[in-house]
């Protein structure tokens, strides 16, 4: 019988579909919809660290830093007015998620300063989570603030928040970074259980009509799957936290180069969004018939297959192979 099972957030999953934050999440018939259709874990919509402000004055200088400079600065973040769920109730939701459901429910943080994020990260893990994902969703607009100073609040919020609780911490991160490698260790060693490759830059678009900056939001495509299998196969085996893919996974053929770039899991929502919660059912039978067909007993068995240190050509990852590709396309 083909074994779909692996280990994520020290956590024995069924298999490595994992549902990530969506407006999906803050229902709780959806929720059991997930688990029904084959999710093996779901990470609730994030806490954002705005909604804890009126208790916290740390964030404001973060907000406000720069922004003499910078007029637009603020208007990147979101207005409070626009969540459903201020922080009491959802630390309910997440209770009444995990009596709804026995897939594990893990946490989700919005945000960058360290005070707000332990207390929430307490109250979080108090409230039954099985884990907590950091989602750092931070854009530096003080030119004067260095790659160098960035990356040590990274550093230092997970290292703070890691000793805050007991239950396993995930960290989602941006590809945006000088030296991704460097950053993926700096956090390993700050005590990130697992790794989240990656969040996605909501960028803003500009109306011509009201001349304004005006939100825009677009579903992951497919094609984007393939800077996390780069970075997750480059980083397998290079770092002890587990690794995650979100953002492009659509389908089995999506979720099964994921393992084999070196990641746990692969965590889904543009797809739900598109074609329901009922789609997860097609991806798993998906899974387990390519790997019947391919003769795979387990996930194990395929994780890490396809990594930079397992490959019989290391360098189709770097370099050499860009130049190679380059030079491939044919004009017709």
């Amino acid at each position: 019988m083909t074994d779909l099972t692996t280990s994520y957030l020290g956590l024995t999953l069924k298999n490595p579909l994992v549902v990530s934050p969506s407006p999906l999440c803050e229902d709780l018939d959806a929720i059991r919809q997930m688990e029904d259709a084959g999710a093996a874990a779901v990470v609730l919509h994030s806490l954002f660290e705005e909604q804890l402000t009126l208790e916290s004055r740390e964030l404001d200088r973060f907000l406000t830093h720069g922004t003499e400079s910078f007029a637009e600065a603020l208007s990147y973040f979101p207005d409070m007015g626009e969540y459903k769920l201020g922080p009491d109730a959802y630390l309910e939701h997440i209770r009444k998620a995990k009596a709804a459901v026995k897939i594990p429910v893990i946490g989700s943080l919005n945000g960058i300063s360290t005070g707000g994020w332990i207390r929430y990260a307490k109250k979080i893990e108090g409230a039954g989570a099985d884990a907590l994902e950091l989602n750092v969703y931070y854009i530096p607009t003080d030119p004067d603030m260095t790659s160098a100073q960035v990356e040590q609040m990274y550093a230092d919020l997970v290292r703070d928040v890691r000793a805050s609780v007991k239950i396993p911490v995930a960290v989602k991160l941006g590809p945006y970074f000088s030296s991704m490698a460097s950053v993926a260790k700096r956090l390993d060693q700050a005590g990130a259980n697992a790794l989240v490759l990656f969040n996605r830059f909501y960028q803003p678009d500009f109306d011509l009509e009201k001349l304004e900056v005006a939100p825009s939001l677009n579903l992951s495509r497919p094609e984007e799957l393939r800077l996390r299998l780069c970075w997750v196969a480059l980083l397998y085996g290079h770092v002890k936290a587990d690794l995650a893919i979100t953002g492009g996974v659509h389908t089995a053929e999506d979720v099964i180069k994921s393992m084999m770039a070196g990641a746990k899991v692969a965590m889904m929502t543009s797809a739900l969004l598109k074609n329901g919660v009922g789609h997860l059912t097609g991806v798993r039978d998906g899974i387990v018939r390519w790997m019947e067909e391919h003769e795979y007993a387990s996930i194990r068995q395929m994780q890490g297959s396809m990594s930079q240190k397992s490959v019989a050509q290391p360098t189709a990852f770097v370099r050499a192979n860009y130049m190679k590709v380059l030079h491939s396309y044919a004009l017709r």
